[in-house]
């Protein structure tokens, strides 16, 4: 019988007792090291902001395509926008992933310093309501990743925010997907999204709206990560992983497509990113606790983000 990913009380981080704290921390970390996937349970988030998203998603990927290509931006490596069906696939695949998405970032704020990051667009003109709903979500779901990040921190001796402070200013993307029933016209060989790892800092999942999501055990296994509308799925990325010398893993995933093809399936990723100019080399503390070698290249994390967008077929 195949095993489950761990569950983790966020309830624990924010207690008076610091034992409980410890304890989160311990979790956190654990799971990281571990398998790299864990669901955060009492996270905070509201029930009805996220119901509020997935409606949203509903009245933009409901519109005319035409009326959707409106808002591609091929030249910023669609890193902001929509993305069409049929354009990304994963790191080393060459049939395309059966999914279309929008992806936002950080809210551009007046007197702010100019940003490495590109500048949201938003499709209020066809979804008034969009803007409103996804920066909030958006918003809530990064305050959530600084307290996650300070407990990989903390749980690896370095000072509490040393993570956090990487990501202030990054690049940290949400993306909207939608997976849209499967048909005849689509690809044989296609997945919903083909087996593959993340390549930021640390993942923040909200539960998809139907099954589908699998992770790789150590053993070549595949667990399924049953729906939990209650929970937030949280995974280690590349980049955390080549910082860390493989101390946390980044582990492959996908989307299988479903028994029922006529099911739909939204889910809400955020990728948390440190800023570009970020030295992402293995840290020496942490190579003389995985053996004594570097495992992974001195890379930036601009360096590492524009590679995979390539590898992609984003760029």
């Amino acid at each position: 019988m195949s095993r489950t990913i761990p569950e983790i009380d966020f309830r624990l981080a924010t207690s008076h007792r610091v034992e409980d704290r410890a304890t989160f921390v311990k979790d956190v970390g654990d799971a990281l090291k571990d398998i790299g996937f864990f669901a955060l349970k009492n996270h905070g988030i509201p029930r009805t902001l996220i119901e509020s998203a997935y409606a949203q998603c509903d009245a933009f990927f409901d519109l005319p395509t035409e009326q959707k290509l409106t808002y591609k931006q091929p030249a910023i490596g669609h890193q902001r926008g929509y993305t069409s069906f049929g354009t990304e696939h994963a790191k080393d695949q060459s049939a395309p992933d059966l999914k279309e998405f929008w992806q936002t970032g950080r809210t551009h704020q007046p007197g702010d310093a100019p940003p490495s990051y590109p500048e949201n667009c938003w499709p209020t003109h066809h979804v008034p309501g969009f803007e409103a709903t996804i920066d909030d979500l958006y918003r809530q779901l990064e305050t959530l990743s600084q307290h996650l990040l300070n407990a990989c921190s903390t749980y690896l001796g370095m000072p509490e925010h040393w993570l956090s402070e990487m990501t202030e200013g990054g690049n940290t993307i949400m993306r909207l997907i939608h997976y849209p029933p499967i048909d005849e016209t689509m690809p044989h060989d296609g997945v919903r999204s083909a087996a593959h790892e993340d390549i930021n800092f640390i993942t923040l999942l909200v539960t998809a709206t139907a099954e589908g999501l699998q992770v790789k055990d150590h053993d070549g296994t595949w667990i399924s990560v049953t729906g939990d509308q209650d929970s937030i799925i949280v995974d280690s990325g590349d980049m955390i992983q080549n910082l860390t010398n493989g101390l946390f893993k980044s582990t492959t995933h996908r989307v299988v497509n479903p028994e029922d093809i006529s099911q739909r399936r939204y889910s809400m990723p955020m990728f948390v990113h440190p800023r570009n100019e970020i030295d992402l080399t293995p840290h020496p503390k942490f190579i003389s606790m995985t053996g004594g070698e570097a495992n992974y290249p001195r890379i930036s994390a601009g360096e590492y983000l524009h590679q995979r967008l390539v590898e992609i077929g984003l760029i």
